[in-house]
């Protein structure tokens, strides 16, 4: 079966199997567990961040840090389509009472500052307090600059805000532009890195800050229930994937770029935006469920909604030599 639903899909690999079983683990909660330890060393200097905190997911992950910033009656400025905002479940105000303050994405993925300039509240006691402005890179697969980043943060600081940046998959951003992750982050007082997206491991997230931060944040994560015991098991198969799967992203890049041009000979076919391992296409289906049906009996696992829109996406469990087969299998599914 060939899973094209996310990136969250893959499974470990029998490398990274075996670096579980092998892990030397202790108890987490009171901070003696070698392997958690040496991931968040190890994933805090990637980034360039002074401390880190390994957890269960970047909703986790994100939230961790929204609560780390802001208090009660603060509000976070975050993009009208990002994923804190909304695929989160609302957590920041349901947990944090944090406001969120949408304003408008452009169509690279980073924020139209001219409006984020609009919705900075002034110092009165009418207005939830301004505290943090919130980033994507990658958003819907679109990288943002280094030059992006930095632009952005300057933006925010400008106006009294702190900075987080919800890199998911930063590591497909690295890899696409070609700078070490640490460039990408340098800006932000906050960062949250996915394990599980792209990289292939199974589980966990880790969020990367200042000291003082990251500390705040460990509070919060075994507030939120998130605080784990014998984890090493689980943090060998993040410094796995961060040792083994960070540089081979770029293939699933290129796999997504023949993928998308394979679909272009499909007649009806609609390729709305390809950008490192994520198509958004239209497909010629009127019936989503039937489609899905007919393409899940070929071997072939998709989400198609409201007729027909897409998102494929590639990753450590799609070969280059898959691509041919599904492309086989969306005309044969698309003609029935």
């Amino acid at each position: 079966m060939i899973d094209l639903r996310s990136d969250t899909v893959t499974r470990p690999t029998d490398a990274m199997r075996a670096a579980m079983a092998s892990a030397e683990v202790g108890d987490d909660v009171f901070g003696d567990d070698p392997t958690v330890l040496a991931l968040e060393a190890h994933t805090s200097e990637l980034l360039g961040k002074a401390a880190a905190v390994f957890v269960s997911s970047g909703t986790q992950s994100n939230l961790c840090g929204l609560l780390a910033h802001c208090g009660r009656g603060d509000e976070y400025i975050v993009g009208d389509h990002a994923h804190t905002y909304w695929y989160e479940a609302g957590g920041a105000a349901v947990l944090g009472s944090i406001q969120p303050q949408p304003v408008r994405m452009l169509d690279d993925g980073s924020l139209d500052l001219e409006h984020v300039a609009e919705v900075v509240k002034p110092d009165d006691p009418h207005f939830a307090r301004s505290k943090l402005l919130t980033l994507e890179n990658t958003h819907d697969g679109k990288v943002q600059t280094v030059a992006r980043m930095h632009e952005s943060a300057a933006f925010g600081r400008s106006r009294g805000l702190a900075m987080h940046l919800d890199g998911a998959r930063l590591w497909n951003a690295a890899a696409a532009l070609e700078v070490e992750p640490a460039e990408l982050c340098a800006p932000f007082d906050s960062v949250s890195v996915c394990l599980s997206k792209g990289l292939g491991a199974p589980i966990g997230s880790v969020l990367v800050g200042s000291t003082e931060l990251i500390q705040e944040a460990r509070k919060w994560r075994k507030m939120l229930g998130g605080a784990m015991r014998q984890v090493g098991v689980l943090a060998a198969a993040g410094r796995h994937a961060l040792d083994h799967h960070r540089e081979r992203v770029v293939d699933d890049h290129a796999n997504a770029a023949a993928l998308a041009e394979g679909l272009g000979s499909i007649a009806g076919v609609e390729i709305q935006s390809v950008a490192t391992n994520m198509i958004f296409a239209k497909l010629p289906v009127a019936d989503d469920a039937a489609f899905m049906e007919a393409t899940s009996a070929r071997g072939l696992l998709m989400r198609t909604y409201n007729g027909g829109h897409t998102r494929m996406v590639t990753h450590l469990d799609v070969a280059a030599g898959d691509i041919d087969t599904i492309v086989s299998t969306l005309a044969e599914a698309i003609n029935v």
